[in-house]
C-alpha cells in the first residue's frame, strides 16, 4: 500500500500546509542546506544532546540524528488531534482511578478481571489511595501515526515516564537559530513554554501536607548512566528546580527531604524518572539503590506528590491498549475521537492462531515493551527470525500483542541527493493537573533508513521539528 505523503499529492501537487515551506525550499541552494544540516549537528554536539544505547559493545553516548526539514501539521488537523488526545488522557486517568478503587469497568464486564489482577504493572499498594488532585498521569506522551488512508491512529500510550520532550524543545531552538527568516514567513505555534507549563502543572498538584504558596519541586533521576539523563538534567535546569538522585534524599519527620548546604529541605513534588520497581526498597525491590527508602509511606500520608503516580504503568500495557476504545466510551460516554490500530491479543486462542499463521505480515510487540526492543517486524524479518519468535509466542502468549504492518505516512528529509520521503510518527506531550495542557506539535520521530518503519532513536531513527500552523 502506498503511504500517505504529507507534503506532496499526486493530484494537487504540494499540500496546503507545506506550500510556503516548498516555495522557500525551491529558492535555496542545496549546498547551503547541506551546510545548515552540518551546523545543526554541530549545535547538538556542543550542547551534548545524546542518548545511550544499551546492549552494544560500544555502549555509546550517541548524537541523536536531526533532520532540518520540518514536519508540518495544519491548524485544522491539530484541533482534531488535540481534542482526541484530551479525551484519551481524561479516560486514562479515570481508568486508573477506577481500577485502584471500585473497578466498575471490570464489574461491567468491559475488561477481563485477570487483565488487571495478573498484570505485573498493577500495584496493590495503590489500592484505595488517591493521589493529590486525583491525578495519576501528570505527563503523558501519546504516540500517533498517520496511515495510507490519511487517518490518524494512536499507536500507544506512554503513561509512566515518557521521554523525548527535550529533543522537541532543542529541535525548535536549533531551527529558529538556523532559519529565522523562515519563521517570519510561516506562522508556527510556539513550544518553548513547555518547561514553565510543566512547572506550573506540577505545582498545581502540591500535596495536602506541602507548601502550597511556594512548593519545592525536584526531578529524580537514576543517574548519569541512564539513557535519558540529558533530558532529566535539561528539564530540571529549564524549570529552575532541583535535580536529585536517590542518594540525595531521605525521609525526615514524615517528609521526603533533600540534602542542602543548609541542612535538609522538604520536597513537595517529585517528578520521578525511574521505574516503580526502584522507587522504594522498603516496598518494591529491596536491592534498589536508586530510590528513597520509605517514600511510599510519605506518599500515602499525603506529604509528597509523585509524578507520574506509582502504578500508572498498567496504562502503558499494550493489552490494556487494545481495550482503549471501550475504556474511552465507558468513562466519557462517547466514542473515541482517535482510533486504535487494530490489535490481536495473543492471550486469546483464536488471535494467537491467526498471528502465528500471519507472522510474515504482522508486527508483534511485548505488552510491556518499549523503545523498539523485543518486537518482530514480520515483513522484514527472516524466516528463521519468525520461527524463533513463534516459539516465544507459544511459550508466553500473554506477553504479546500483534498489529498489522502500517504504511506510515512520509515526510521529506534532506539527503545527499536532495529531498527524499521517510516514514514518521508523532509523540505529542500532555500535562495533566488542574487542567490539561497539550503542547502544539510534539516530537516527530523519523526512520532515516529508506523503507524502514522503525523510528526509535535506539533503532537508528532520528527526529524533526514539528510545526503546527497558527490559525
Amino acid at each position: 500500500m502506498t503511504p500517505f505523503d504529507e507534503m506532496l499529492s499526486s493530484e494537487a501537487g504540494v499540500r496546503a500546509p507545506y506550500d510556503l515551506l516548498k516555495q522557500w525550499l525551491d529558492t535555496q541552494n542545496p549546498a547551503n542546506l547541506a551546510q545548515k544540516a552540518q551546523d545543526a549537528e554541530s549545535v547538538f554536539r556542543k550542547t551534548g544532546i545524546t542518548f545511550a544505547v544499551y546492549g552494544e559493545e560500544e555502549a555509546a553516548e550517541r548524537l541523536i540524528p536531526f533532520d532540518i526539514i520540518p514536519r508540518i501539521i495544519s491548524a485544522q488537523e491539530w484541533t482534531r488531534l488535540s481534542q482526541g488526545i484530551e479525551q484519551r488522557v481524561m479516560a486514562l486517568n479515570a481508568f486508573l482511578d477506577d481500577i485502584y478503587h471500585r473497578q466498575e469497568i471490570v464489574r461491567a464486564g468491559r475488561i477481563p478481571k485477570e487483565l488487571i489482577a495478573q498484570n505485573e504493572a498493577f500495584l496493590p499498594e495503590m489500592i484505595g489511595f488517591r493521589p493529590p488532585g486525583n491525578v495519576y498521569t501528570h505527563i503523558i506522551g501519546v504516540d500517533i501515526v498517520r496511515t495510507a488512508e490519511n487517518q490518524f491512529y494512536v499507536l500507544e500510550d506512554n503513561a509512566r515516564t515518557p521521554s523525548g520532550v527535550s529533543y522537541m524543545l532543542e529541535n525548535r531552538e536549533t531551527m529558529m537559530q538556523l532559519f529565522p527568516e523562515l519563521f517570519q514567513q510561516v506562522k508556527v505555534r510556539p513550544v518553548e513554554a513547555y518547561p514553565q507549563l510543566l512547572r506550573q502543572s506540577l505545582a498545581a498538584v502540591c500535596p495536602p501536607g506541602g507548601n502550597h504558596d511556594n512548593p519545592t519541586i525536584a526531578v529524580l533521576t537514576p543517574g548519569i548512566h541512564n539513557s535519558a539523563y540529558y533530558e532529566h538534567a535539561f528539564l530540571a535546569d529549564q524549570m529552575g528546580v532541583h535535580l536529585v538522585e536517590g542518594s540525595d534524599l531521605q525521609v525526615v519527620d514524615g517528609h521526603v527531604a533533600m540534602r542542602t548546604t543548609e541542612g535538609f529541605r522538604n520536597i513537595d513534588v517529585l517528578y520521578r524518572r525511574l521505574d516503580d520497581a526502584y522507587l522504594d526498597p522498603l516496598t518494591f525491590r529491596r536491592d534498589s539503590v536508586l530510590g528513597v527508602a520509605g517514600i511510599m509511606d510519605v506518599y500515602r500520608a499525603g506529604n509528597i506528590t509523585i509524578a507520574n503516580a506509582p502504578g500508572t504503568g498498567i496504562a502503558d500495557d499494550k493489552a490494556i491498549y487494545s481495550y482503549m476504545p471501550e475504556i474511552v466510551e465507558f468513562y466519557t460516554g462517547r466514542q473515541s475521537i482517535l482510533e486504535n490500530v487494530p490489535t490481536w491479543r495473543c492471550s486469546e486462542a483464536d488471535s494467537l492462531k491467526y498471528v502465528l499463521a500471519h507472522l510474515d505480515e504482522l508486527v508483534v510487540k511485548e505488552v510491556h515493551g518499549s523503545g523498539g526492543y523485543g518486537m518482530l517486524v514480520g515483513p522484514t524479518a527472516s524466516k528463521q527470525e519468525r520461527e524463533d519468535f513463534a516459539l516465544r509466542l507459544r511459550a508466553r502468549p500473554n506477553n504479546y500483542i500483534a498489529q498489522p504492518t502500517l504504511a506510515l505516512s512520509t515526510t521529506p528529509i534532506l539527503t545527499g541527493q536532495g529531498l527524499s520521503p521517510r516514514h514518521v510518527d508523532l509523540r505529542p506531550f500532555v500535562l495533566v493537573s488542574d487542567r490539561i495542557r497539550i503542547t502544539p506539535g510534539g516530537l516527530t520521530r523519523v526512520a532515516l533508513k529508506e523503507g524502514s518503519l522503525v523510528v526509535n532513536s535506539s533503532q537508528g531513527g532520528g527526529t524533526k521539528d514539528t510545526w503546527v500552523l497558527a490559525e
